[in-house]
């Protein structure tokens, strides 16, 4: 059973209505593949369900965003059409009820990896909140500690190379600023591929439940990160740079504070912190 939970929720009700709306039929399906004799059934009624979702709840989400002048908006119709040629891949006539299983197994997995890394990567960024109201934007304060200190020594440092990438931005006088950029940003990736798989070693020590959803998320961090490429950003590269730090540190900003909050810390027997 894969739960809609507060992490997943971008605070717009039409689209967490029909994100609910998709885990739902997620579930459904599931349930069908363990009746024998309904998997050829269950997956021409999943597929059909998909399209009619891509075809309504897209459009509603791209609708959305074009109003609100949403920056990610190309980025999202890219991700939409990856989503819709892969179903449009299937071909239903081919379908017995040996095949519908595997197509629906097969479906199922794509879709919730696709899903968790939509929502996580980009949906929950729709309408992002600006940070530009805070005395110190980039402050790694007590609201997003842990409590485990590996974790939190390791936001910590996330939150300096983002400071640094922005102040880089922003210095006017600074001679080849986008090389520079650009390293500090490769430095951002490497260690947020370090972090990740530290967080997740300790997930794993303390056979944290979570760990799954966190993987997604993480990946699809990651993902953002490798798609950065300032050769495609022709005039508007200042103004690019500068969105592209608001969201990487919103995302982060709502990573913490949604999900990494949630993971258990481990104390010894005599109370002090595993991790200290």
């Amino acid at each position: 059973m894969y739960m809609f939970t507060d992490d997943c929720l971008t605070g717009i009700e039409v689209i967490d209505n029909e994100h609910r709306k998709l885990f739902a039929i997620i579930n459904e399906a599931f349930e069908l593949l363990e009746k024998p004799g309904m998997q050829a059934a269950g997956a021409k009624n999943l597929i059909m369900a998909l399209k009619s979702y891509a075809n309504t709840h897209f459009a509603h989400e791209e609708a959305y965003m074009a109003k609100i002048k949403d920056p990610e908006l190309s980025r999202q119709r890219r991700e939409h059409k990856s989503f819709i040629a892969k179903i449009d891949e299937i071909n239903l006539d081919i379908l017995n009820d040996e095949k519908g299983k595997e197509v629906l197994e097969d479906t199922l997995k794509f879709l919730t990896r696709w899903l968790y890394h939509h929502i996580l990567g980009s949906d929950i960024m729709i309408g992002k909140i600006s940070y530009s109201e805070a005395a110190d934007p980039y402050a790694f304060t007590d609201k997003y500690r842990t409590g485990i200190e590996l974790v939190d020594n390791e936001h910590m440092k996330l939150f300096e190379i983002i400071r640094q990438t922005d102040e880089a931005i922003h210095a006017e006088l600074l001679h080849d600023k986008y090389d520079v950029i650009m390293d500090i940003i490769d430095e951002l990736r490497d260690y947020t591929i370090l972090h990740f798989n530290d967080e997740e070693k300790y997930m794993e020590s303390i056979k944290y439940e979570g760990l799954e959803h966190q993987r997604l998320a993480h990946q699809a961090f990651v993902d953002r990160l490798n798609d950065i490429n300032l050769n495609e950003v022709d005039d508007n590269q200042q103004e690019y740079l500068e969105e592209l730090i608001e969201f990487l540190m919103g995302w982060l900003v709502n990573h913490i504070l949604k999900m990494d909050k949630l993971i258990p810390v481990t104390f010894t027997d005599t109370g002090e912190n595993k991790n200290n």
